[in-house]
């Protein structure tokens, strides 16, 4: 499962067109495809003028950034209007899709005075990659073209040990979503990730009972100890948000006292569960 999540993470969407060797360790598949047949994979982004500008530079801005509208205008370097069009237009392809904010406005009433420093905050969505390899692509490939069309990867593969397992927790995130679905049958009436002025959470979710499912997911190299439940917790409590089940999904498993202290009101989700993804 884990090789399974980390290629997806960076094949997901266009897997069909290729043929890949699963007894390849993850360095050489990478190396062959984005290396040894840059060319060829280069074909894949459609339409081709997503890799000229002013395209270029905005999912580019959108791969390596937070995805927040203002962050990706700025890193863009674009105004409004111009990334309003954009943004519409990548939307139309099928390339991103706008997450909006599911944060409750500041103000309750319109004349409402709000506190110094909260006057300078925006409630604002996130624009997400539709498949992780456009992702992958702007956010790994494309700034390195010059030098992988020369077969140079020194600095390709800096950044990539650098930043893939980042890339590995948004799809494990995303999957997780997927997998709390199937849990409730397809009960849930929202879900996806929460943020607000105060923190950022992997997966909030409501049933059509009205419960909420609150959820951290850990994609790392060690057990998530009972110390992640009563972080999440803390945060609950500080955004102000009613939970009635917490859910933890992680890569390595749980701690012995986690798993002990498994009751009414939480969900644990090791990498096995996923496989009923498949």
């Amino acid at each position: 499962m884990e090789q399974c999540i980390e290629l997806f993470s960076v094949f997901g969407g266009v897997e069909s067109t290729l043929e890949l060797d699963f007894f390849d360790d993850l360095d050489s598949i990478i190396r062959f495809n984005f290396v040894d047949k840059y060319q060829e994979l280069q074909t894949l982004i459609s339409p081709s003028y997503l890799l000229e500008e002013p395209y270029r530079y905005f999912l580019i801005a959108i791969a390596r950034g937070d995805g927040r509208l203002s962050n990706v205008f700025r890193k863009a370097k674009v105004r409004d209007t111009l990334g309003w069009r954009i943004l519409n237009e990548l939307t139309e392809l099928g390339i991103v899709e706008l997450e909006a904010s599911r944060e409750a406005p500041l103000k309750k009433y319109p004349n409402q005075k709000l506190e110094k420093s909260l006057r300078s905050y925006r409630i604002e969505s996130k624009i997400r990659f539709k498949t992780p390899f456009y992702r992958f692509w702007f956010g790994f490939v494309e700034p390195y073209t010059k030098e992988l069309s020369f077969k140079q990867a020194q600095r390709f593969f800096e950044n990539f040990e650098q930043h893939f397992s980042r890339l590995n927790s948004l799809v494990f995130e995303q999957l997780s979503n997927e997998l709390l679905h199937l849990h409730f049958q397809n009960h849930l009436i929202t879900s996806g990730s929460y943020w607000d002025k105060h923190s950022e959470f992997d997966i909030l979710a409501t049933t059509k009972d009205g419960r909420k499912i609150l959820g951290e997911c850990k994609y790392k190299n060690k057990k998530v100890c009972k110390s992640e439940l009563s972080k999440l917790k803390q945060k609950a409590e500080v955004s102000n948000i009613s939970v009635d089940t917490y859910v933890l999904f992680s890569k390595n498993g749980f701690s012995n006292e986690l798993m002990q202290s498994k009751k009414q009101g939480l969900l644990l989700f090791e990498l096995e569960d996923f496989k009923e993804l498949l």
